[in-house]
């Protein structure tokens, strides 16, 4: 099997949309109930991505000003043309917001914590542009477990070629389990730390609508199948085909589980 070295691209927001946003946009409403964050509060999103979390607050928590981080051009322009004019958009790393301390009451992260280069930096940050007695909250992808979507991907492409498994998402990214997200609120002075799970159905008409956002090259996994010849893609797309669950009508359900995390700054 013949692979470039691959890299976790994270540039074409609509390629991003057809392979995660749109379960993204699922999760979003419930980590918002789970927050039950009551109206008239400042909020951030650092790692906005597209903007499916910015636009679950705005439709579920009337706040009072609602902003967004993320370092990708490409992504914040999908956002823009989402979202009202009135939220704030900034082009920026999450280890190095550009707001300035307390500048808002909760600060949120959805399913981007794994991927910035220093977790610990970058929740230090959202606590310090978090109010004293805000609410810092994040939710992660279980990748080593119930994230079938990516994990039956990772065990087909180790199953071809045993070298893929030094990039499975499972085995890379730590914060994909509660205690680990625990450990890490705690660790820079979060309190009243509390865990919980996100449950939810993947549903796909086809084998087609599964396999053809990995090929937009955008994530992890995609970007692991795009560095891919054709000859070695194509094994690993029958691998995939045969191992997964397929429904007599040719459709496919697959099970998906996000962690939450929320703290309270204290200081």
């Amino acid at each position: 099997m013949t692979i470039a070295k691959p890299t976790d691209s994270w540039h074409g927001g609509d390629a991003y949309e057809r392979y995660m946003g749109r379960w993204s946009r699922q999760v979003a409403p419930r980590f918002l109930g789970w927050l039950d964050a009551p109206p008239g509060h400042r909020w951030l999103d650092v790692g906005c991505g597209t903007g499916a979390l910015c636009t679950a607050i705005l439709a579920q928590c009337t706040p009072a000003a609602m902003s967004g981080v993320d370092p990708s051009a490409g992504f914040l322009a999908t956002a823009r043309s989402r979202l009202p004019a009135d939220v704030a958009l900034h082009q920026a790393a999450a280890g190095a917001l550009p707001l300035p301390e307390a500048a808002v009451d909760i600060t949120v992260s959805g399913l981007v914590l794994n991927f910035v280069p220093d977790a610990h930096a970058a929740l230090r940050e959202m606590a310090r542009v978090t109010a004293p007695g805000g609410t810092v909250a994040v939710y992660v992808w279980d990748y080593a477990e119930k994230m079938e979507l990516i994990r039956r991907y990772w065990d087909a492409a180790v199953q071809v070629d045993p070298a893929a498994r030094a990039r499975d998402q499972g085995e890379r990214f730590p914060l994909c389990r509660p205690e680990a997200l625990t450990a890490a609120f705690e660790a820079v002075g979060l309190q009243q730390v509390a865990t919980s799970a996100i449950e939810l159905a993947m549903r796909f008409v086809d084998f087609d609508d599964y396999w053809q956002p990995f090929l937009g090259g955008q994530g992890p996994a995609p970007a692991h199948a795009m560095s891919l010849d054709e000859a070695s893609r194509a094994r690993l797309r029958d691998a995939l085909r045969a191992s997964l669950p397929m429904q007599g009508d040719g459709s496919l359900q697959l099970a998906a589980r996000a962690w939450v995390a929320r703290g309270t700054v204290m200081r």
